[in-house]
């Protein structure tokens, strides 16, 4: 099997009691899923744990042999309950150390700020062995160490990290998708979702009903690291849905 037939998988932890208590609401899941898709890589398992250095090893451990990655966000800034890489290095059987380039690069971010405080020398420390992903947002940097990577809780500093990271992850092919869209009840056409997936190897039909206007309807997404099989897919279920009497938009409703 090559590497663009594999399909790569990644787990993400997101860590925070603010996640949990729903004082902050998560944004990460999104950007960081549509990044890896262009990546070629597929999103695959998402924990949200909290604050607590057992729940983020087991969470870590958990994901880390089920997929080809594994993304964490939140948790490695300056103050005290910023426990990620602690746990992270516990779950890898490493040591945390003071990474030299981090703390330069740290020293030059805060010297016109207060400079490098005890608090702030935190975002230095690393999983033994890590190297740093590179972030233009805010001076402390992200951490990867092997598959593992580590990222902040901030949407827009996340983002930075993400494209600091683009081109650098092996993947496979990126997945294709298209979408119909029909005014049907997706309990009756089950039967043809089924039939056009598993005539189809290697794709992926996602059914999302709805409910507007009085009327019950469903999009389809339809997915695939083949353009030619996404095409014939869309083929077969459009035909279906016309045989079957259901008129169908292109591109969704």
């Amino acid at each position: 099997m090559t590497s663009s037939e594999k399909i790569w998988t990644a787990g993400l932890v997101i860590i925070g009691d603010e996640i949990l208590s729903g004082r902050t609401q998560d944004k990460n899941i999104a950007q960081i899923a549509t990044w890896l898709q262009v990546q070629g890589i597929r999103l695959a398992e998402v924990r949200v744990v909290s604050d607590d250095e057992d729940h983020i090893v087991e969470a870590v451990n958990a994901l880390r042999a089920g997929n080809d990655y594994l993304f964490t966000t939140g948790g490695i800034g300056p103050t005290h309950d910023d426990i990620t890489v602690d746990a992270v290095a516990k779950a890898l059987g490493v040591e945390v150390i003071i990474h030299p380039e981090a703390r330069a690069i740290l020293e030059k971010y805060y010297a016109d700020k207060g400079g490098l405080s005890e608090g702030r020398l935190r975002m230095a420390r690393v999983p033994d062995g890590a190297e740093l992903i590179p972030n233009r947002m805010s001076g402390a940097p992200g951490i990867r160490r092997g598959n593992v990577i580590l990222m902040a809780g901030v949407p827009h500093i996340t983002a930075g990290m993400l494209d600091a990271l683009t081109g650098k992850l092996e993947g496979g092919a990126p997945l294709v998708s298209e979408t119909v869209g029909s005014w049907v009840a997706e309990s009756e056409i089950a039967q043809l979702l089924r039939e056009v997936e598993q005539a189809h190897e290697g794709c992926q039909i996602g059914s999302y009903p709805f409910f507007r206007e009085g009327k019950v309807g469903a999009n389809f997404v339809i997915r695939s690291t083949s353009r030619e099989t996404v095409q014939s897919a869309i083929d077969s279920l459009t035909d279906g849905l016309a045989t079957n009497g259901y008129d169908f938009t292109p591109g969704g409703i």
